[in-house]
């Protein structure tokens, strides 16, 4: 059974970057998901996802040197959120 908030996670980068070609099955939730990926992700989506990420979640991501970290794969952005105290 997928995690709650994997899943949520995958919807959310789907609907902020326009991904209409992909589905949450897609993305792996332990593959990068900035640098070379099959999706291309660069730095302005990086930056769109961390806006959306702290409006949805109500977290701030401080430095581009967290966000690099939150944002190393789908797991470790759940792990993340969950350090942060933000229910599955």
């Amino acid at each position: 059974m997928p995690d709650p908030l994997n899943l949520r996670l995958k919807h959310l980068i789907i609907a902020t970057l326009k991904l209409d070609d992909v589905g949450p099955a897609d993305i792996p939730d332990d593959e990068p998901l900035i640098g070379s990926t099959r999706f291309g992700l660069d730095s302005v989506d990086a930056l769109e996802l961390v806006l959306t990420l702290e409006r949805e979640f109500g977290v701030k991501i401080g430095s581009s040197e967290e966000s690099r970290r939150a944002l190393g794969s789908i797991n470790t952005l759940a792990a993340y959120l969950r350090t942060q105290a933000i229910p599955a």
